[in-house]
């Protein structure tokens, strides 16, 4: 059985994840994926990256959002957004208690948050819980919180104001300019269980098409993950999350020209480059392979934009080949 690690957070590892699913078995996939996106909201443990691979693995995702449960329903939502508007509540404000429900969480959704809080509660850690989670949707991957200690991603607005990742990316809808970025915690964070050996046993590891800021980084700022990859950079291909320039969802593009690097392939080549050795781009940038080949990386040019599940499975099967035999 072939052993494949991914590195990943958000909608586009998810994404990868449900093709290479189908074109390896399962139970020799392990996901570590990013919890510096966690939030504490309504009294509740919150891990949106956990949760969306998950479902996505489970079939239940949302297919238009990309988030949340499929034919969810919205009445908790609701009635906190009406207790809100009866008070006349600034939706930024109260944002630890999110009293103006800016966060939305669905009915089914809150299930989940509720049983990890309560077993958190009770002791058991992140790691524990999110396996006992993924057992009950029968997702046969290894799912790895990165750490179990906690770590958030913090954003420094170029006007001086700081915001969680969710504050960020949902009530302030990514539509505000960021002078830095910073892990809050990682430095005395510790790899969960099975982390750091999930890499060194890997006949594969693939970083998926993620934000390499947001979703990425916080992964690799946890002591040992970084020096841990690049030992196996030969073994490792990264999927530029980058595509003619742009990023498919989410704010990567923005978030790399505002942090100084170059919004392109080449720009992610340059941030994987002592991490990888091969570099996955999409057909449409095939015009720079010979820059990000001066740069030390092997390239594949495949379709990467995953919007049909074959197209999935085919960019997850390449990555697979090219690690196995470059």
């Amino acid at each position: 059985m072939r052993r494949v690690t991914v590195l990943c957070g958000g909608v586009g590892a998810a994404r990868f994840l449900a093709g290479l699913v189908q074109a390896t078995d399962p139970a020799g996939i392990t996901a570590i994926v990013n919890v510096a996106d966690d939030t504490e909201l309504h009294g509740l443990m919150i891990s949106p990256d956990l949760d969306t691979v998950t479902y996505t693995l489970a079939g239940a995702i949302d297919p238009t959002r990309g988030w949340g449960l499929v034919d969810e329903t919205w009445q908790a939502m609701e009635q906190l957004r009406h207790y809100g508007r009866h008070h006349d509540i600034d939706p930024s404000a109260d944002v630890g208690n999110d009293a103006a429900g800016w966060f939305a969480l669905g009915d089914r959704d809150l299930g989940t948050h509720l049983y990890r809080t309560s077993r958190r509660l009770a002791g058991a850690t992140l790691s524990d819980v999110t396996t006992e989670i993924a057992g009950a949707w029968a997702v046969d991957v290894r799912l790895l919180p990165v750490t179990d200690d906690p770590i958030r991603t913090m954003l420094t607005t170029v006007d001086g104001r700081r915001l969680g990742f969710q504050e960020y990316f949902v009530r302030e809808h990514h539509d505000v300019e960021i002078a830095g970025v910073a892990i809050e915690g990682s430095e005395s964070a510790r790899p969960a269980p099975g982390v750091l050996e999930s890499i060194d046993e890997a006949d594969v590891i693939v970083i998926a098409p993620s934000n390499p800021v947001v979703s990425i980084a916080p992964v690799l700022a946890v002591p040992g993950l970084r020096e841990t990859v690049r030992r196996a950079r030969e073994r490792t291909v990264a999927i530029s999350p980058i595509v003619g320039g742009r990023a498919l969802k989410g704010p990567a593009d923005r978030l790399l020209r505002e942090l100084g690097h170059e919004s392109s392939v080449t720009g992610v080549a340059d941030w994987y480059r002592d991490l990888a050795s091969t570099l996955v781009i999409d057909t449409i940038d095939a015009h720079d392979v010979p820059a990000i080949e001066q740069s030390g990386l092997r390239t594949i040019v495949v379709p990467t934009v995953m919007s049909e599940p074959g197209v999935a499975r085919a960019l997850a099967q390449r990555c697979i080949e090219a690690a196995v035999a470059p």
